[in-house]
């Protein structure tokens, strides 16, 4: 999606910041009908409608329901708070067509950015047992308990919603675990339908693809198994070599249209790392300036950013997935080879989509780096932060090692997530289906942990 980079012509952006999005489209129209649009201009007005679309989506709150849900959700809300609110500007909220539309997620990041209002919510106690679980194994791994092996049946199930979806046969790729890293095994235990494509272990997006018919009560589904370590490296610094092999410049470059040395980045990263020669040192710089220094919140859908880095080291604040981003982009400025890892979070209780990165150390070899679980927040204890960087919980399914990479098979239409696949892509003959014409129910079946473990039970699939 290079094109993304591709500036807009001037009347087009004047019309959008408005929020007249009719006239907008009517415009991109007109210009798509010249016959001598640059290719990468043409397809970014074409993706322009798309994002459009989608962007107007990602709003569905009129004012009057934002409220309603303010008052009915934040314990003693008044008018006075609220008016307080939007002159703070932490609502988030953007006019459409000469009205007030209040984002997908507004009050989840209005807690974010005001932590004092979680005082007056309800308590979500599965969150809290959850937490305590995990920050209790961390304390015990930086303790000098020795990292454990687990084995994971997990199941995700996707429900398309018909009268929200036009066509008549649907495809739908599922996420499926790859063996990678901390990843010892992997197997399939039942898919919802007999035929099937299994991605290889060694497709940047691993999924599970299934088609049918689309009807009611139609679902797909797939059950796997997997082993997971938990990964704790102690790492002396004297003993860091600034080489790398040949190989590994692939994660060391640009990457169009979001992982881009801009002028901004390059000088961020100089001023984070200054004379730093040290490549595990210039990491560990880059990863404590973006843990102390950005706020966790939601993001928009990624297909609506232009450039997530600089999204989120412009406005110092992103959801896991982009702060991974911006680690991976100054990463790569001063040298240090930095990918991609992905899929959920998962726990003995729950599973959610998650995001984290993998920096290259030599002699070390691969090691995690996850910015958001790693970040300074006050209900963390301090322990959290030291902890991931270079080390990793096993409540992970790890489904993605890339970003922006295709699925197999490619899909026809647009993505609804164009960085990775974590609770399932679907299309038509005539569209894509996006995640509000579809249920997504993530679960976790059982979480054992397995004693003196040696191999690789199960193979590559």
């Amino acid at each position: 999606m290079e094109f993304m980079n591709t500036l807009l012509f001037e009347e087009l952006e004047r019309e959008e910041k408005l929020g007249n999005f009719s006239k907008a489209r009517q415009l991109i129209i007109q210009k798509l009908k010249s016959g001598s649009l640059p290719t990468m201009l043409k397809t970014r007005l074409e993706f322009e409608l798309e994002r459009i679309k989608r962007l107007v989506k990602n709003y569905p709150y009129t004012e009057a329901e934002a409220k309603k849900k303010l008052y009915e959700l934040i314990k003693g809300f008044s008018e006075k708070e609220y008016e307080e609110l939007m002159n703070d500007a932490v609502l988030d909220y953007i006019v459409i067509e000469g009205e007030k539309k209040f984002e997908t997620r507004f009050f989840e990041n209005l807690l974010f950015a005001v932590p004092t209002l979680k005082e007056r919510t309800k308590k979500d106690e599965k969150l809290e047992k959850v937490r305590k679980m995990l920050y209790s194994r961390i304390e015990s791994l930086i303790s000098g308990d020795n990292p454990r092996t687990y084995k994971v049946t997990a199941e995700i199930k996707v429900t398309p919603k018909p009268d929200k979806i036009k066509g008549n046969h649907i495809k739908c790729w599922l996420p499926f675990p790859k063996i990678e890293a901390q990843v010892r095994g992997a197997r399939l235990i039942e898919a919802s339908h007999d035929k099937f494509l299994l991605a290889p272990n060694e497709a940047p997006h691993r999924t599970i693809f299934m088609e049918d018919d689309l009807k009611e009560g139609l679902s797909f589904s797939v059950k796997f198994e997997y082993i997971i370590n938990e990964q704790f490296t102690v790492v002396n610094p004297d003993t860091v070599k600034t080489t790398y092999p040949t190989e590994l410049r692939e994660y060391l470059v640009e990457r169009p249209p979001h992982i881009v040395f801009t002028p901004y980045l390059k000088q961020l990263a100089k001023e984070i790392v200054g004379d730093e020669s040290n490549p595990y040192l210039k990491a560990k710089k880059l990863y404590e300036w973006i843990t102390h220094n950005v706020k966790y919140s939601y993001m928009h859908p990624y297909a609506l950013y232009e450039n997530v880095p600089m999204f989120v080291a412009s406005n110092l604040r992103g959801d896991c997935g982009a702060q991974a981003s911006l680690y991976i982009a100054l990463c790569r400025i001063v040298g240090v080879p930095t990918g991609w890892q992905s899929g959920w979070y998962a726990n003995p209780v729950s599973a959610s989509p998650h995001d984290w990165t993998m920096i290259y150390i030599e002699p070390y070899g691969w090691l995690p780096v996850d910015l958001s679980f790693g970040g300074v927040r006050p209900e963390r204890p301090d322990f959290v932060n030291k902890f991931y960087f270079g080390n990793l919980d096993a409540f992970r399914m790890v489904a993605n090692s890339e970003y922006m990479a295709d699925l197999q098979p490619a899909k026809r239409f647009w993505r609804s997530d164009p960085y990775d696949n974590q609770v399932g892509e679907l299309e038509t003959e005539v569209e894509n289906v996006y995640n509000d014409a579809f249920d997504v129910e993530m679960k976790v079946i059982s979480f054992e942990e397995i004693e003196n473990y040696r191999g690789n039970k199960y193979g590559k699939d």
